[in-house]
This record gives structure tokens, C-alpha cells and sequence, in this order.
């Protein structure tokens, strides 16, 4: 099955052949593959649009995050001037988009109540009660190639978020990691379960010039936190939000598998995460989030911060999905 999103994405696709001058994305990736030399002619380039932005900034990501497999020696460039000055323009833009929206405040304000106040405000986006309740087959699995579910990565980002975190936090994370990989059953890693599903149900892999900017956002903020070490709080902060919103959403998921009749194997992904996340997302604020705030208070408002941000990137995609995947006239269609 090939997917194509044919909203806004298409104007990258026109640039891409057109006669226009080219965007960061093409730029950046030609001066990877040239080398670090040709990374200088990337001195004060911006981006053409925010979709632009978030392929640039994936692009400069996947060097430090990727496997080595993929980057190839291309990852050495990291590090080079142009592309670190480059990195720090877009991902500084970025964060004062995100900071430009106050979060949302629960009187009286505390930690525990602001997560938790967070995680209530969309645990169940109007996207997943469409998909529940009324996507069609095509709908469902398009949804899903978009979507990415909960963890996507999830688990190199507990990784590299426990990093220097003190002993109890770091425990908490220790035990999320374990889950990750199966409890040490390899046919019962996450990963290895999500690519099960992805091959159950026929699931398109659709390339990141064919999604939307709010799609590449939503993946982009997990390279912003894992390449940026002084984001560590904001870190916490966003990886608990995932945790304490996933089980909800992923029995919405199950619910259009039992109303469609998917296939056997398209479920243990989603049944797991069903179960095992809302214990995650609550020990991961009672052992991860309020020891650490106990033990650096200034991470307190920064680990709230993080949990906006991702809760900010979540609703600019759940918002356009139901349409961007449905047919109709005037609408975005994958196809």
C-alpha cells in the first residue's frame, strides 16, 4: 500500500521539483551528504514554513538519534558548526511558539495537580472517539501510520532521559525501560509488537515529506528533548504526559479493532499499552516527576512546561487528523 497526504504537504513536493529556491530540508541534506564543509553554506538559512522547519530539524536529529545503520557516516556532522548554529535557530523559534501559549493554570497550582490537570485536558482528543466509533477500515490504519501509537521511540527516550537523574528517579525510569523491552522476552518488546501490528493490518509507512508539519512536530519534540541535555526537566516533564494519556486513547484504538474485526495480531501493541500505561503514567509522576521536583524544586514549573509542550503538539495534530485521513470534498485525503 503507498500512502500519499495530499494537503499543504504537497507545496514541499512542488518546491522539491520546481524552479523556486530550494528549502533548508534539500539544502541541509545535500550539505550532509558533501560534508562538513559544504555545512557552512548553511550560515544564517532559515526555514521556508514550519513544515520545512520540522524536516530540517528531524533531519539534524536522526545524526545523533537514528540508528548508525541509517546516518551512516553522515552522523559525524552533528557536531559541525553551521549545523549545530543552525539546529539552535530552529529549535529556538520553536520553543517560544510553544511558550507563546500559557499553560493552562488549575488553582491552586501544584505540580501534581497541574500534571494531572494536563493529562485530563486531552486524554481523549475527539480524534479517538472518531476513530472508535466511526473510521472505516482505511481510516483506522491510515490513522495509525500517522499517529505512530504511544511509544514510537519511546524507548531510546527513557533512555537518554535517565541520564544523570538521582537514584528514585532513575529507578522509575529503569522499571519503565524494562517494560519496554518485553521484561526481557524479546517477541514481547514494544517495538517488536508495534511492527507486528504494522504488518497485521497492512499499515503503510508514509514518508515524512507526505505528512503534515503537526505530524513531523509531534516526532520532532522527542529529538528536541533528546539531543538538548538542558531540557532534561522539560524531558520528565513530557514523557510523563505520554505515559499518563496513552491507556486511554489505546482502548479507543481497540474499540475500532472489535467494531472492524481487525486481525488477531493487530492487538497485543495496543492491549498492552491499554493496561500497563495507566500504572506507568501514575508511578512515573509519584516516583520520576515529585521526587525530582522534591529534590531540584526549579524543575518543578520546567517539568510542567515539558508536559505542555507535548500536550500543545498532540492537539495541533489530533485536531486535523479525523479530516486529513477521511475523503469529501474539500478535504485532505491519504490515498
Amino acid at each position: 500500500m503507498h500512502a500519499v497526504i495530499t494537503d499543504g504537504t504537497s507545496r514541499i513536493q512542488d518546491v522539491m521539483t520546481g524552479g523556486q529556491a530550494a528549502p533548508l530540508y534539500l539544502r541541509l541534506m545535500g550539505a550532509l551528504r558533501a560534508g562538513e564543509s559544504a555545512t557552512a553554506a548553511l550560515d544564517q538559512a532559515d526555514a521556508h514554513d514550519p513544515l520545512d522547519r520540522f524536516l530540517s530539524l528531524l533531519a539534524i536529529y536522526d545524526l545523533s538519534t537514528a540508528p548508525l545503520a541509517e546516518t551512516g557516516d553522515g552522523a559525524r556532522w552533528a557536531g559541525a558548526p553551521a549545523v549545530v548554529a543552525l539546529k539552535q535557530r530552529l529549535e529556538s523559534a520553536w520553543m517560544a511558539e510553544l511558550d507563546a501559549v500559557p499553560i493552562p493554570d488549575p488553582t491552586p497550582i501544584t505540580l501534581e495537580r497541574g500534571m494531572r490537570a494536563l493529562a485530563a485536558r486531552d486524554r481523549l482528543p475527539r480524534a479517538y472517539r472518531w476513530l472508535a466509533d466511526e473510521a472505516d477500515w482505511t481510516e483506522v490504519v491510515q490513522f495509525l501510520a500517522i499517529e505512530g501509537g504511544p511509544d514510537g521511540g519511546f524507548d531510546d527516550l527513557v533512555a537518554v532521559c535517565q541520564v544523570g537523574l538521582p537514584v528514585v528517579a532513575k529507578r522509575e525510569l529503569a522499571r519503565n525501560y524494562w517494560d519496554e523491552m518485553g521484561a526481557g522476552d524479546g517477541s514481547r518488546v514494544h517495538t517488536t509488537l508495534h511492527a507486528s501490528m504494522a504488518a497485521a493490518i497492512d499499515m503503510p509507512r508514509i514518508a515524512r515529506t507526505q505528512q503534515p508539519a503537526a505530524a513531523l512536530a509531534r516526532v520532532a519534540l522527542g529529538g528536541l528533548l533528546a539531543t538538548n541535555h538542558w531540557l532534561q526537566p522539560e524531558m520528565v516533564g513530557a514523557l510523563g504526559l505520554i505515559e499518563l494519556q496513552a491507556g486511554p486513547r489505546c482502548r479507543m484504538v481497540l474499540r475500532a479493532f472489535d467494531r472492524l474485526g481487525a486481525p488477531r495480531d493487530a492487538y497485543p501493541f495496543y492491549a498492552e499499552h491499554a493496561e500497563v500505561d495507566p500504572r506507568h503514567g501514575r508511578d512515573w509522576l509519584h516516583n520520576a516527576v515529585l521526587p525530582l521536583s522534591a529534590h531540584h524544586p526549579e524543575w518543578a514549573a520546567r517539568m510542567l512546561r515539558g508536559a505542555w509542550w507535548r500536550s500543545q503538539t498532540n492537539r495541533a495534530l489530533f485536531d486535523i487528523l479525523p479530516s486529513l485521513v477521511s475523503g469529501g470534498a474539500g478535504r485532505a485525503r491519504v490515498a
